[in-house]
């Protein structure tokens, strides 16, 4: 198969070199988007105050809930594209591209109405405070007005990572992601209209990656280029996007639903807390994308491997996207922590927010490469084609064992750090439970193909 200018060849040649090249741009492109996030809760908890900063912060863990599920839709379209791709498959690869073109697309038609018709219910849900929930109400509604166009890059994006191009999404969230700061200071600062204003750069900025990313894949010259005309869903490549892509969003949903449990707990603290936890969870989401990268490139890579009959090169890849994520997890967490002081100024100057997050920094920044190496293992699973098994072992480790000390060890000792000091238990407990998995998988597979 003739290779394109942004596809990579993930079969053949320097395994190190080539994860560093793909990796890169998907850790800006991660930070880029987080930055979406961090713009709105800088602007507002420098010019609007500690409510707007808890009312805009407290969202994210909701937001996570409700779109993982769709989202991990865009894994199994990646799985799915490396592995025909990695086979020299082109029209099975064309076949799932429009395929998930046009579930990228339903699926942000949905999500738009439903976070209009349930933001409301779902917060008083979660309990958030008389004090921040008209605000959020606000951000929430406006801010799933953005979701056609969150869906359509996100699948366009892993599509594109499934043939190696990690460099236009990259580009696309640049432009993107200047203007979502524009509009930012323009909406809070000059017309003052506060978490309304924050919401509404973020969604004119999805709007923008999104155009761009879906012109990219109409002037594609390679395999993955699309027709709108022809866009189309052919039943049996949904059926491998969902086999996969399902329990990966379960994976997503059990993950954000331990957070939503946690944000919940958080709340019983008050707005001072929540702000801090915000503060401190936007820093941490930079070290996580970070780290999640070498994820991607691990299920992008394996996949590859796996559809081009590569298997010597099955395990060389897990070790060296360990190694990256540990020194990548080190490095960031333990910078972050110990400016930790500087970096939560940046988002308030209200010393109580500040010492609220410096709490959830000293348990979750110092033990954050834990959370790399099992997000590096799950995507190695999954690019070898068993989705389900990561989906349970995430399930007990993320959900079950945190909703059980939060209703045990928290419950008894009702502090912040007990709280926190969940997350490196759970994380630890799990890669435990992955290192078991990846060995039962790959001695499956060696059945499989003797």
């Amino acid at each position: 198969m003739k290779q394109k200018k942004y596809e990579m060849d993930m079969c053949n040649g320097p395994l190190v070199k080539k994860i560093l090249l793909f990796t890169i741009p998907i850790m800006a492109s991660g930070i880029l988007q987080l930055l979406f996030n961090a713009t709105d809760i800088a602007v507002v908890g420098k010019f609007s105050g500690a409510d707007s900063l808890a009312a805009v912060g407290s969202n994210t863990a909701l937001i996570n809930l409700i779109v993982n599920l769709f989202l991990g839709l865009s894994v199994g379209a990646n799985v799915i594209v490396a592995k025909y791709y990695g086979a020299g498959k082109n029209n099975e690869v064309k076949e799932t591209v429009c395929t998930a073109v046009m579930t990228a697309l339903i699926s942000g038609i949905f999500l738009f109405f439903l976070g209009l018709l349930c933001a409301k219910p779902m917060l008083v849900l979660m309990g958030a405070p008389e004090s921040v929930l008209k605000k959020s109400i606000i951000y929430l509604r406006i801010y799933f007005l953005g979701m056609p166009a969150m869906m359509l890059y996100n699948f366009g994006s892993a599509i594109l990572r499934a043939v190696g191009d990690t460099k236009r999404p990259l580009y696309y969230l640049i432009i993107s992601g200047i203007a979502n700061v524009c509009f930012n200071l323009v909406f809070v600062i000059v017309f003052r209209i506060d978490v309304a204003g924050v919401a509404i750069a973020t969604v004119i900025a999805q709007y923008i990656s999104g155009g761009m990313i879906i012109r990219c894949l109409m002037k594609e010259e390679g395999v993955c280029r699309i027709e709108i005309k022809k866009l189309r869903i052919v039943r049996s490549k949904l059926k491998e996007i969902l086999v996969v892509g399902i329990p990966a969003g379960m994976q997503g949903i059990v993950f954000s639903f331990s957070n939503v449990i946690i944000q919940s707990s958080v709340n019983s603290f008050g707005s001072i807390a929540m702000a801090g936890n915000s503060a401190a969870s936007n820093i941490e989401g930079f070290i996580y994308m970070s780290m999640n990268a070498y994820n991607q490139s691990a299920i992008s890579f394996t996949s590859q491997n796996l559809g081009g009959r590569k298997y010597d090169r099955l395990k060389k890849i897990l070790f060296i996207c360990i190694g990256f994520v540990l020194l990548v997890g080190i490095v960031m967490g333990w910078s972050a922590y110990f400016a930790g002081n500087i970096l939560l100024r940046l988002y308030s100057s209200d010393a109580e927010v500040i010492r609220y997050g410096l709490i959830r920094m000293r348990i979750i920044c110092l033990t954050y490469a834990l959370c790399g190496i099992m997000d590096v293992f799950a995507g190695c699973v999954r690019g070898l084609g068993f989705s389900m098994a990561p989906m349970l072992i995430s399930t007990f480790g993320a959900c079950v064992l945190r909703i059980i000390w939060i209703f045990t060890i928290f419950k008894t000792y009702h502090t912040l750090t007990n709280l926190y000091v969940s997350y490196p238990i759970t994380w630890f407990v799990t890669i435990c439970a992955y290192i078991i998995c990846y060995i039962v998988c790959l001695k499956k597979l060696k059945k499989k193909i003797s």
